[in-house]
């Protein structure tokens, strides 16, 4: 599988990445057995990027990853989690509800602070049973998160301590890259006109379907050399499984409005003699700022048909048909739009 850098640093990362969650039992169940065998199709079909978090399954993922790539040998592969979300133990059955079934006996405090930052390395370095780490991404940052007044407290950890925090860990050779791991817009512009960051994993806002990041987020990416990593690039489910009833579009039940707007993308599609989730898959990579586009599954069949999707190759320019049905995001309420 072909590669792309990160930023301005010499780290090259795979076009097709793999991202954790699922392993982590969100929304669903996952037993050890598909996590592994989910993430032994990953490593068939070439994917060398792995992304996981301590929010996964509250530890679960980044305990399973750990334990498949502890074979591997360790500059055959790229690695990255997430801070801002410290994990503490929590009696049986008081763990909350954060989508993720049989997760273990954690709850979350959020802190983007320089300590919570570097303790959140070390808990992340036992999770994994590894000994580096390539990239850090601050995690959920944002309005979209934590509503607007909660987040500004947060940013400004970040901002004051946390950020320092990254840096010193990149300047010593601990970790090669860092940035935001979001699902809006709005943060990654505010944090990277006041420091410089190597890249953004951003969800669900470069996608076929939705172009959030086109008018601002990319150009200021290109000027400061800032790479994406695009995840949710079915939008939630809609543009894999198309307008039918009960579609998520942004974590919710589609509108009328984004339900047409996909019907359009999926005849365009369908004329080509193939389904709307190719196009999907392939948008993102039609830019040079984007590094890898992440697929997130706990089902080898699942990654494993998405993947020959991605060898029906689509030119650059014939995502332009797709282009009068794409959509903005809505600016965000001042209260969180999801925990």
């Amino acid at each position: 599988m072909q590669t792309r850098k990160i930023g301005r640093t010499d780290l090259s990362v795979t076009e097709y990445s793999f991202g954790a969650a699922g392993l982590g039992g969100l929304y669903r169940e996952c037993t050890r057995e598909a996590a592994m065998a989910t993430l032994d199709a990953a490593w068939a079909v070439g994917i060398r990027y792995f992304d996981v978090a301590p929010y996964y399954g509250l530890g679960l993922a980044e305990r399973r990853v750990g334990d498949f790539l502890q074979d591997k040998p360790r500059d055959s592969f790229v690695l990255s989690t997430k801070v801002g979300r410290l994990l503490r133990p929590v009696p049986e059955g008081a763990v909350p509800d954060y989508s993720y079934v049989k997760p273990l006996n954690f709850d979350v405090t959020f802190d983007y602070s320089y300590d919570a930052i570097m303790r959140s390395v070390e808990l992340s370095y036992a999770r994994l049973g590894l000994n580096r780490i390539d990239i850090l991404y601050v995690h959920d940052i944002g309005v979209y998160t934590h509503g607007a007044a909660k987040n500004a407290v947060l940013l400004r950890q970040l901002m004051d301590s946390g950020l320092k925090a990254l840096d010193e860990l990149k300047s010593s050779g601990v970790i090669s890259a860092y940035g935001l791991g979001v699902n809006e817009v709005p943060v990654c512009l505010e944090v990277m006109r006041r420091a410089d960051i190597d890249c953004i994993l951003l969800a669900g806002r470069y996608t076929l379907l939705d172009r959030s990041a086109v008018a601002e987020l990319l150009p200021l990416c290109e000027k400061k050399g800032t790479s994406l990593v695009v995840g949710g690039v079915f939008n939630s489910g809609i543009l894999a499984t198309g307008p039918v009833e009960g579609a998520h579009f942004d974590y919710m039940p589609a509108s009328d409005d984004v339900r047409k707007r996909v019907a359009a993308m999926e005849k365009i599609a369908r004329d080509r003699g193939m389904p709307l989730a190719a196009p999907a898959l392939q948008f993102p990579l039609a830019n040079r700022q984007v590094a890898s586009v992440l697929l997130g599954t706990a089902k080898p069949s699942s990654l494993e048909r998405n993947m020959e999707l991605t060898q029906r190759k689509i030119a650059a320019e014939d995502f332009a048909d797709f282009e009068p049905y794409t959509l903005v995001a809505p600016e965000l309420g001042r209260e969180a739009v999801r925990a």
